[in-house]
C-alpha cells in the first residue's frame, strides 16, 4: 500500500452506509455480496494515515486509517465523526486526490544563553562570578582598577574598568550590560553621594528597557532597620535608619525598586547580614593582626549581630533565579544573631586547638578609650530569615557562625600557608 498522503474529498464504498447516511463513525467490517452497498459522498476531507493487512474483525480485510480534515460546517457532521476511524475491505476513490505539500521541519529554539552581569565584583561579587562560570554562565561586571580586572579576567569575567563617581561616567561603552539576563548591584552606597549608579539613571533605564533583562537583585543591609530594642524583624517590620550609611541604604533600595517599576522583570533587595566567608572572617582577622581594629571593638559590645556566610547569600541568588516576583524584598542572614565578642572568642578557640601558637593573647574587648561607646549608633535587633527559607525554600549551608568558621579553618592547608603568615 502505499504511503501517499491524499487530502480532498472522498467516496467510500461500504457495508454500513445505510447506518450512517450522512456523517461516518467507526465501521470495522468488510463488504459481503448479500448486502447492497451504497455510494456516500462524505462531508469532510480524509487524510490517509497508515494501512494495515489485518482488520478488528480478524477476517483478513485491509484496514485504512484515515483522519478526518477541513469539516464542512453547512453538513452538520462536526462532532459526530471519529477524529480517527478504520474502514476494512472498502472500496474507496479519490475524487480528486491532491498532494499537499510536506509540512516544515519544526526549527528548535536556541535556548538563550544566561549571562550574568555584577556591577561592582568584590567579595559577594567575586564569589557568585566564579560559582556561576562553573556553571557554564557567562559573567560580566565592572570593579574599580586595571588590576582587580585582571584578576577577574584569569577567572572567565569581562570585566570592566568603572567609577561611576566620576562627571563622565557612562554605560554606553559598557556593552554586555544590554546583552546580560541578570544584574546583580554590590556597589555600596558613598558618603555624600549615595548610590552613584543612580547618577546615571537615565542610561540604566534606557539599557535596561531595551536589553534581555529578566532578573535583578541589589544587595542592601539589615541596618536599615535601625535600633528595634533587641526585637525580632521581618521584612515587613517598620524601616528606620539611624546611621549615614543605613539613610543611604534605604534610599538605594527605594531607587532600584523606582527604576525597575516598569520593567517586565523579577527585582529582589537582599537584606544582608555581616559578610563572612575563606579570607573574611574573625579568624582571618585573628591571624593577620592579632589584634582588633578600633571599630571591631566599638562592634564587640552589640547583643546581637546579624551575619551570613557568603556561600548562603549565593544560595539565595541561585534560588531567586527561579521565581518569579516583581518586587520583593528577603532578610538573608543565618539563625544566630550572636554578638561578636562570643563569635572571636570561638574563632580563638578554633585557632589556639590548631595552631597554638599562631595567636598572641586575646585583646582586651572593653580597652577602647573612653567616651567612644556613647558615640556609637544603637542597632540592636534579631533579624528574622523565615520568608528567606519559607517562599525561596533556601537551606542554608551554615546556620550558625560555629559551622561558617569551622568549614573556614578547614579550608587553612598548612601552617606555613596560614592567613598572615609566610614561608
Amino acid at each position: 500500500m502505499s504511503s501517499t498522503v491524499y487530502v480532498g474529498q472522498i467516496c467510500l464504498v461500504t457495508a454500513h452506509s445505510r447506518q450512517f447516511p450522512r456523517c461516518l463513525g467507526p465501521i470495522c467490517s468488510t463488504s459481503r455480496p448479500n448486502i447492497v452497498p451504497e455510494s456516500v459522498s462524505l462531508c469532510f476531507s480524509l487524510r490517509f494515515v497508515s494501512a494495515s493487512s489485518s482488520s478488528p474483525a480478524g477476517d483478513g480485510a485491509q484496514c485504512w486509517l484515515l483522519r478526518k480534515e477541513n469539516v464542512r460546517p453547512e453538513s452538520g457532521c462536526s462532532g459526530q465523526v471519529a477524529e480517527e476511524s478504520c474502514w476494512p475491505g472498502a472500496r474507496i476513490r479519490m475524487i480528486p486526490g491532491i498532494a499537499p505539500k510536506p509540512a516544515a521541519p519544526p526549527v528548535a529554539s536556541v535556548p538563550q544563553p544566561r549571562h550574568m552581569f555584577v556591577f561592582g565584583a568584590g567579595f559577594v561579587g567575586r564569589y557568585v562570578s566564579e560559582h556561576l562560570l562553573a556553571q557554564g554562565w557567562q559573567v560580566s561586571g565592572t570593579c574599580t582598577s586595571p588590576a582587580k580586572k585582571r584578576e577577574l579576567e584569569m577567572l572567565g569575567v569581562k570585566a570592566s574598568v568603572f567609577d561611576a563617581t566620576e562627571s563622565n561616567s557612562s554605560l554606553q561603552s559598557i556593552h554586555s550590560l544590554q546583552q546580560a539576563t541578570h544584574l546583580l548591584i554590590s556597589i555600596p552606597p558613598i558618603p555624600g553621594i549615595g548610590d552613584p549608579l543612580h547618577n546615571l539613571n537615565e542610561d540604566l533605564r534606557r539599557i535596561l528597557s531595551h536589553g534581555n533583562l529578566e532578573w535583578l537583585c541589589y544587595l542592601s543591609s539589615t541596618s536599615v532597620y535601625g535600633d528595634c530594642g533587641g526585637a525580632l524583624v521581618d521584612e515587613d517590620h517598620m524601616v528606620n535608619p539611624k546611621s549615614e550609611s543605613a539613610k543611604l541604604r534605604y534610599e538605594a533600595e527605594k531607587g532600584w525598586l523606582n527604576l525597575v517599576n516598569h520593567l517586565n522583570l523579577s527585582a529582589f533587595i537582599f537584606r544582608l547580614g555581616g559578610i563572612y566567608g575563606p579570607g573574611r572572617s574573625a579568624l582571618d582577622t585573628l591571624a593577620k593582626s592579632n589584634s582588633l581594629s578600633r571599630r571591631q571593638k566599638l562592634r564587640e559590645s552589640k547583643q546581637y549581630t546579624a551575619r551570613i556566610h557568603v556561600a548562603d547569600i549565593y544560595q539565595a541568588v541561585l534560588a531567586s533565579m527561579s521565581t518569579r516576583c516583581p518586587r520583593k524584598i528577603f532578610n538573608v542572614v543565618d539563625d544566630d544573631p550572636a554578638p561578636r565578642a562570643e563569635v572571636f572568642a570561638f574563632a580563638r578557640s578554633l585557632i589556639e586547638m590548631r595552631y597554638p601558637d599562631l595567636i598572641a593573647k586575646a585583646p582586651d574587648v572593653n580597652s577602647a578609650e573612653s567616651g567612644i561607646q556613647e558615640r556609637i549608633v544603637p542597632a540592636e535587633k534579631r533579624v528574622s530569615n523565615a520568608r528567606l527559607k519559607k517562599e525561596l525554600g533556601v537551606k542554608l549551608l551554615h546556620p550558625t557562625y560555629r559551622s561558617g568558621l569551622q568549614s573556614i579553618l578547614d579550608s587553612w592547608p598548612t601552617e606555613f600557608q596560614l592567613p598572615g603568615r609566610s614561608r
